[in-house]
């Protein structure tokens, strides 16, 4: 019952990226907001949502978690409700606002609940195929669920909704998880936390105002900098403080990199997926939004099936590198098919096998990558891995829906020059732009397959880690109950690389100096 608590949880959390965009007319005409703000609609839930998710994380790792998930809950409830009820703009975007930020508490809670409960190497991977079933197919699930609500009832209910979900995870948060609070408390990293939510908040919305001020704008140029130098003042910050909001020993571990990476490439193309094949199916092909997100149901159901098998089966008979890599191969092969579409395609030869093969695709790449990511991380990093899993696919998804919207109005604008006196030129170039978006969309993934492959791990190595990290608990654990009298500890000593794609070899080699016949053999798997 954890599981499905949780599943609830992050499913609501995911759906909303998407269940508002197919409401987004239909509110800009009852509320009577202009075009030119439309956009906040979206980009203040990103905002708040992607530069509070370390904070939100932190959080769960600071208080008892069971009390922080139930915090995020009522609090993004109760958010929907206002939204729902907004009379004006300036209502429904605050609302947004506070849903993001709820949500960036909730996501990582939920996570992090997880990664604690679950430490059984078969269950963990049942319980991170559900999950990852819900991260990857959750957006299309919006669009399925959005373009109904809104036809049939109101786009107000699109936020209603979120009550019906909210109420039965709190219900089951209540009966099903248990309340536990760490030992001892760390202290809050404040400047840690400012300059994280800070940078974060320029990145994501740096890449949003380029979607519809372009790269070249002086406001663009100043956030994605901005963001950037803030960023690596949190690095730097973050190696002098004694209770650090993000821990390097978290992302420094080539294993975690790797899978953070993976996450956010992934990402990035799955966006862009939802994005743009809903503008084809409903712009160039004209299917109505209810019929457009019916249309996403065999990826979902190919992501089910694919991340609950590659969970439970293939990930601990192959390992990460292996699936997340050839699940990599699949969706770039996905996006190559897509590349061929045109106005006269039809949806079974020419977008049905896409689906069928992008869901296969994505759904190898999310589970195991977010159970790598958290995978030998400490119990009291639980949190903030977890927010950072949730801060590669938010950050990827801005990267995704501003770059590749940047690349698809270019080569529209272009093939209209071109061709601008046929009467089905703006169909033909709309397409031509989605197309080119697709084809940018699979080198990512290209790139995506040469990072799995090179920073992630073997089926060996892999569960070392999760051997390592269960050994380290229990010397913690003894330590605690044997208190001062036991003496003091003598720290293992632990080599450390900062991760980058260009680096071949482990970053942690711990005992390498007792043993180091096997440590370089293991660190060569």
């Amino acid at each position: 019952m954890v599981l499905v608590v949780v599943a609830i949880a992050q499913l609501m959390v995911v759906l909303d990226a998407t269940i508002v965009n197919i409401a987004l007319p239909s509110a800009q005409q009852a509320l009577g907001f202009p075009n030119s703000d439309r956009q906040w609609v979206v980009t203040a839930y990103a905002l708040a949502f992607g530069s509070l998710l370390l904070l939100g994380g932190r959080l769960g790792d600071m208080f008892s978690r069971k009390r922080v998930f139930i915090t995020g809950l009522a609090g993004f409830a109760v958010s929907s409700a206002i939204g729902g009820a907004a009379t004006s703009f300036e209502m429904l975007v605050t609302a947004r606002t506070l849903q993001g930020a709820f949500g960036a508490i909730l996501a990582p809670a939920a996570l992090g609940t997880l990664v604690s409960t679950f430490r059984d190497p078969r269950e963990r991977g049942k319980a991170f195929g559900v999950f990852g079933s819900v991260a990857a197919g959750g957006g299309a699930v919006g669009l399925i669920l959005g373009g109904v609500l809104t036809q049939y009832l109101s786009w107000r209910y699109t936020l209603y909704v979120n009550l019906i979900f909210a109420a039965i995870a709190i219900a089951g948060a209540l009966a099903y998880l248990r309340s536990s609070a760490p030992d001892t408390r760390p202290r809050m990293d404040w400047p840690g936390t400012v300059l994280a939510s800070s940078g974060l908040f320029l990145l994501v919305f740096g890449f949003s105002h380029a979607e519809t001020a372009g790269w070249a704008g002086p406001v663009t140029i100043g956030c994605l900098v901005g963001g950037v130098l803030l960023l690596t003042g949190f690095v730097l910050a973050e190696q002098r403080v004694s209770h650090p909001l993000l821990p390097l020993r978290v992302i420094r571990d080539r294993t975690r990199g790797g899978a953070y990476a993976s996450v956010g490439l992934a990402g990035i193309a799955i966006f862009g997926v939802f994005l743009f094949l809903t503008f084809y199916l409903q712009q160039v092909k004209g299917y109505s939004p209810v019929t457009s997100g019916l249309l996403f149901l065999p990826f979902v159901g190919c992501i089910l099936l694919s991340s609950n098998v590659s969970s439970i089966v293939g990930l601990p008979r192959l390992g990460p590198r292996v699936l997340i890599a050839s699940g990599m191969v699949l969706a770039a092969a996905a996006m190559v098919y897509l590349t061929r579409l045109t106005v006269t395609s039809s949806y079974v030869p020419h977008v049905l096998p896409a689906l069928l093969v992008m869901g296969l695709g994505f759904g190898m790449i999310f589970s195991p990558a977010i159970n790598t990511a958290t995978a030998g991380v400490r119990r009291e990093d639980s949190g903030v891995a977890s927010a950072l899993v949730n801060t590669m696919q938010q950050v990827g998804g801005s990267i995704g829906t501003s770059a590749l919207s940047t690349i698809a109005l270019t080569a529209t604008a272009g093939y209209l020059v071109a061709h601008h006196a046929s009467p089905l030129a703006p169909a033909i170039a709309a397409t031509h732009g989605y197309t080119r978006a697709f084809a940018v969309a699979a080198g990512l993934l290209g790139v995506g397959v040469i990072v799995a492959v090179v920073l992630l791990p073997s089926r060996r190595r892999l569960a070392e880690l999760r051997t390592a990290a269960e050994q380290a608990e229990q010397a913690a654990a003894a330590a605690r109950t044997a208190g001062p009298a036991a003496g003091p500890r003598v720290a293992t000593p632990v080599t450390v690389i900062p991760v980058a794609i260009v680096c071949c070899w482990p970053v942690t080699r711990p005992g390498a100096e007792r043993r180091p016949g096997p440590a370089v053999a293991s660190a060569r798997r």
